[in-house]
C-alpha cells in the first residue's frame, strides 16, 4: 500500500483523520466557553448581562454571546459534555453540512429566544445542545439510512430524558424556552438539509427492482 492509499475511504487512517478533524471546531468552541468562565471568575466579573434579553436592544448581542456564558462551573460542565459529543457526532457523520447545521442551530436558536423568550436574561449553551440532539435524531429518521438511524437511537439512549427540559416548570431556574426553541430549530434544519449530506445508498439490486417495475408498467400500458 502506498502512502497515498492511507487517505482513501475505508482505511483506518482515513477514519482516524476524519475523527480528529471532527473534534477541531467543537473543541475550539468549548475552549472559549471555559475561557469566558475562567476570565469571569479571575476578574470577579458577571457576564450574564451579555446574554439574551428578549425584545430588547441590549439583549441582541446575546444571540451571538449567550452560549459562551454560564451561571457557574456546574452549569458549564453539564453543557460541555453533551455539546462535545453531539458536535463531534455532527461533524463526523454529517461532515458535508456540519458547519452549516452547527452555525444555523447556533443563530436560529438565539434569534427565536430573543423573539419568544420570557423577560429574563437567557445564558448558556443548552439551546445549542437541544438543537444538535434534535437534528441528529430527526435527520437519521428522515433519511432512513440505517447508520444514521443507529446514531438517532444512540442520541435517544444517552439524552432522551432531556426532552423534559422543553416543558415549563419541570426544572427550576432554567431557560426552558432555549431548550424548546433549540429543539424546534433542530427539527427544522433536519427537514431543510434532508437532501444534503449522507443519504441512504442505492444498491444495484434496488435499481434492478425499480427498472423491473417500470418495464411491467409499460407492458401493462401497451395491453390496455
Amino acid at each position: 500500500m502506498s502512502s497515498g492509499d492511507s487517505n482513501l475511504p475505508g482505511t483506518s487512517a482515513f477514519y482516524r483523520k476524519k475523527f480528529f478533524l471532527s473534534i477541531i471546531i467543537p473543541g475550539i468552541f468549548i475552549f472559549f466557553m471555559w475561557l469566558v468562565k475562567i476570565t469571569e471568575v479571575l476578574f470577579e466579573a458577571d457576564f450574564s448581562g451579555f446574554g439574551i434579553h428578549p425584545l430588547t436592544i441590549n439583549g441582541l448581542p446575546g444571540i451571538f454571546l449567550s452560549p459562551f456564558i454560564h451561571k457557574d462551573f456546574n452549569h458549564l460542565f453539564n453543557n460541555s459534555l453533551p455539546l462535545f459529543f453531539l458536535s463531534v457526532a455532527l461533524f463526523y457523520f454529517y461532515s458535508e453540512v456540519a458547519l452549516k447545521v452547527f452555525t444555523w442551530t447556533f443563530l436560529l436558536t438565539g434569534i427565536l429566544v430573543w423573539f419568544g423568550g420570557r423577560e429574563a436574561w437567557h445564558i448558556g449553551a443548552s439551546g445549542l445542545v437541544y438543537g444538535l440532539a434534535s437534528f441528529l435524531f430527526f435527520s437519521g429518521i428522515i433519511r432512513r439510512y440505517y447508520r444514521l438511524i443507529a446514531l438517532s437511537l444512540l442520541v435517544v439512549f444517552l439524552y432522551g430524558e432531556m426532552v423534559w427540559g422543553i416543558f415549563p416548570g419541570v426544572y427550576q431556574n432554567i431557560s426552558w424556552e432555549s431548550h424548546m426553541l433549540g429543539f424546534f430549530s433542530g427539527i427544522l434544519l433536519a427537514i431543510v438539509f434532508r437532501k444534503q449530506g449522507p443519504q441512504m445508498p442505492v444498491y444495484e439490486w434496488m435499481k434492478e427492482k425499480v427498472e423491473g417495475v417500470e418495464i411491467v408498467e409499460e407492458v401493462e400500458g401497451e395491453k390496455k
